[in-house]
């Protein structure tokens, strides 16, 4: 990078820095290090959950999926809109667990399961959650090592360090630099911060690859230059994808119903000022991603034109060679073999794809087969080099992003693109450490103690458990080999909370049917059943098959998964496989979801006795200790409308535009026009492949450019004045003592003496 780039990352950066270490000050006691004293506003909360969402790995994993499987299936995700909509402007979720008023999903757990729960679920998912996220910092660091064209190895003091160890430490120390000083407080305004200065960077980005490549003269082409059956664009004909299918997707939206509370607890789901703030800063996500998502779109779109399209041939080969030499020598240890394989890939000619002439590209026969396939033959054939290919592949497709930005971007566009990527390392990384650290604390380590700490010796066990994360965090990047889609790798490696968490949550906020007899069953049969299933990804290339083989089951195991998946096929279909597992992580995540509900049901029908108290779980009625809670409408005509779509007496004519906006945006232009009308459309007459390239382009990139522009400019007023009332209101907030996510009888003991003061019963259920 030119000196004017680095002038570009390190300035905003070294601001972000010093805000983190000016909201010290705000930090009073432990609810505003863990939730930054429940006073922030929508802004501030949805600007910050932007990047501490949107990371270095979610860029990387969204461009290794779509260089497999493009673009088409995005419009069956278009069916899933009437939900997600529907629980955002409901607040489903996220508006009782903030009525809880927990500091952490473990109190929450203790106040509706019971003390010992609280112990195994806040364990199984912050392991979970922390072997998940600690591949973050690995990738991150990887990133920067192909982007900025870093050896390997550097020379510190005339010793040979390796840099990828390098820059995981650096990023984990740049996270304690941020968490140290105020903990949430600090993730919150340097969160809302960056994701005030990531807009402009997003339209400057998309603008670029737009006018530098164009969707007409090169990505149109390219993305309806594929085989039958596996199109990147037209979605009546992606039947033979595989992995990224129409299965994954529905997985995918059972997941996000049933797991929409399964993560919060122990992030900004705690620091609304309010329930009802809490509930809008989730309905401006919808405004909120416009453009993240825009430049996303073509940040993918450009790399599967820059390395597929004869216009771009040669610079696409030397990306290739650039990128499998500097990959061979992290995944293949032995010289005298990773010699040969670099000789042998270096003799593989230009290839030129002629769009319209040579016969169309397809998941088996594309640009990049000659060199996986010269990869393969060169590594496989035992244990130890089928895991070798594994890794050179996976590493291949994950890191082909960043060499090819480094061999198109011009000078500033570098340094910006350089500044979002650190500030998204930043945003993400620290808000994992934190959110894993605060369950450590809150739901492992204070269950135990009959003594609750000081709030002063509570915020330092805080912070130097944040600091033994990131030390975990530093182990795992070093030594963890992820040799999976990111994709399926995170899927698989969250389901062993997911698994079970789902009936957990749900049942906990929603219903006074379950018990902690039901909850145990859940978090054993599906956490359970998803274990197993990393286990055998884990081990099967360089353990399991071998074994099969070795004892003749191979063959016969491989029939019966191919005859039980037969009825399910295209979309499920299960081959023995001497490198990969044959099934996936989407079908073991929604076998366990399935095994997890019908656990918690069955374990809470047998065992329970009365029904749990939970009005004194959400502070209703008697329990309205802090005055937050509002009669809800009563269901009329006039209203329905407004009930439907969420709408409370706490609405002011703001917040209703807003919901109004987000409906008509979302339900009636997005699902009912570009999805259920062109369904029908093509129901009766298909389109043509071109139709439907023009349709992505409009509906895409045009629309999604102009309401982009609008939320951009809306969001950088609005955070700016929510970030100011923040400080504000941080000093003025008188602090609780009591205020520390300690139980008693499943009562908080900050809630205990209101409750008895007003009258209300506070008796042990279960």
């Amino acid at each position: 990078m030119h000196l004017l780039d680095w002038f570009i990352v390190i300035v905003p950066v070294a601001a972000v820095l010093y805000l983190t270490i000016y909201s010290r000050k705000y930090v009073r006691g432990v609810a505003d290090f863990l939730a930054a004293g429940r006073v922030a506003g929508r802004y501030v909360i949805s600007a910050g959950d932007l990047t501490s969402g949107l990371s270095v790995i979610t860029l990387v994993a969204l461009v290794e999926s779509k260089y497999q499987v493009g673009y088409a299936l995005s419009f069956w995700e278009y069916m899933a809109i009437p939900v997600w909509v529907i629980m955002g402007l409901t607040g489903y979720c996220i508006y009782r667990f903030r009525e809880t008023r927990s500091l952490s999903i473990g109190q929450f757990l203790e106040m509706r399961y019971c003390h010992s729960f609280r112990i195994v679920a806040a364990t199984i998912r912050t392991v979970s959650e922390m072997v998940t996220n600690a591949i973050g910092p690995a990738v991150a660091a990887n990133f920067f090592i192909y982007f900025l064209g870093l050896p390997h190895r550097l020379m510190v003091f005339g010793v040979a360090l390796p840099t990828f160890g390098l820059i995981v430490g650096l990023s984990l120390c740049l996270c304690m630099v941020v968490i140290w000083p105020g903990g949430r407080i600090s993730l919150l305004i340097s969160d809302a911060f960056q994701g005030l200065m990531c807009y402009p960077i997003f339209v400057i980005i998309a603008g670029y690859i737009y006018l530098h490549f164009g969707w007409s003269e090169a990505i149109g082409p390219v993305m309806m230059d594929r085989a039958p059956g596996e199109s990147f664009i037209n979605p009546f004909d992606i039947e033979k994808l595989r992995d990224f299918n129409l299965f994954a997707l529905v997985v995918t939206i059972m997941g996000g119903v049933l797991n929409r509370a399964s993560w919060i607890g122990n992030d900004t789901t705690g620091s609304g000022r309010t329930p009802h703030e809490q509930k809008m800063a989730g309905i401006l996500g919808t405004w909120r991603v416009l453009y993240a998502n825009l430049m996303m779109l073509l940040v993918g779109a450009m790399i599967i034109t820059l390395m597929t399209h004869q216009k771009y041939a040669e610079q696409s080969h030397e990306i290739r060679q650039e990128l499998m030499q500097k990959v061979a020598q992290e995944a293949v240890q032995d010289p005298w073999l990773r010699e040969q394989l670099n000789s042998n890939l270096a003799q593989i000619p230009v290839q030129e794809h002629r769009i319209g002439v040579d016969a169309p590209l397809s998941r088996d026969n594309n640009i990049d087969t000659p060199y996986m396939e010269m990869a393969h033959g060169t590594l496989a054939g035992t244990p130890e080099g089928n895991l070798a290919f594994q890794k050179f592949r996976t590493l291949y497709q994950q890191m082909m992003l960043p060499v090819a930005l480094k061999n198109i971007l011009p000078m500033g566009l570098m340094g910006l693109f350089c500044l979002l990527m650190m500030m998204l390392l930043i945003s993400t990384d620290d808000s994992r450490v934190f959110n894993a650290s605060s369950t450590i604390v809150q739901d492992i380590i204070m269950p135990f103690r009959r003594k609750p700490f000081t709030p002063k010796q509570h915020v330092k066990v805080l912070r130097l458990t944040s600091v033994s994360v990131c030390l975990f965090f530093f182990i795992v990047s070093i030594f963890f080999v992820q040799i999976d889609y990111i994709m399926m790798f995170t899927v698989i490696m969250t389901g062993i909370w997911l698994g079970g968490a789902a009936p957990v949550m749900i049942f906990g906020l929603y219903s006074r049917f379950g018990n902690s007899v039901g909850a145990f069953g859940a978090l054993i049969f599906g956490s359970g059943l998803s274990l197993t299933g990393l286990i055998f990804q884990r081990n099967w290339a360089g353990r399991i098959y071998p074994w099969l083989d070795a004892h003749d089951l191979a063959v016969p195991i491989g029939h019966f998964l191919h005859t039980v998946s037969r009825p399910f096929n295209p979309y499920i279909v299960w081959e023995m496989n001497p490198v990969k597992f044959p099934i996936n992580s989407y079908e073991l995540y929604f076998m366990a979801m399935i095994s997890g509900i019908a656990a918690y049901v069955i374990g809470s029908a047998l065992t329970q006795r009365k029904p749990f108290n939970l009005d004194r779980l959400l502070h209703r009625g008697i329990y309205d200790v802090a005055g937050e809670y509002t009669e809800p409408f009563k269901w009329s005509v006039r209203n329905t409308a407004q009930k439907l779509i969420g709408i409370t007496p706490e609405y002011t004519l703001g917040d209703k535009i807003i919901a109004w906006s987000v409906f008509g945006y979302s339900l009636i232009y997005k699902f009912g026009l570009c999805f259920v009308g062109v369904l029908i459309w093509n129901f009766f007459s298909p389109w043509p492949t071109q139709w439907w390239s023009t349709y992505f382009l409009v509906t895409n990139l045009w629309v999604t450019a102009i309401l982009g522009i609008i939320s951009t400019v809306w969001f950088l007023i609005g955070g700016i004045v929510d970030i100011r009332k923040l400080f504000r209101d941080l000093a003025a907030r008188v602090d609780d003592p009591l205020d520390n996510g300690m139980v008693e009888g499943h009562v908080s003991i900050a809630d205990k003496a209101a409750f008895k003061a007003r009258g209300a019963p506070v008796d042990d259920d279960d």
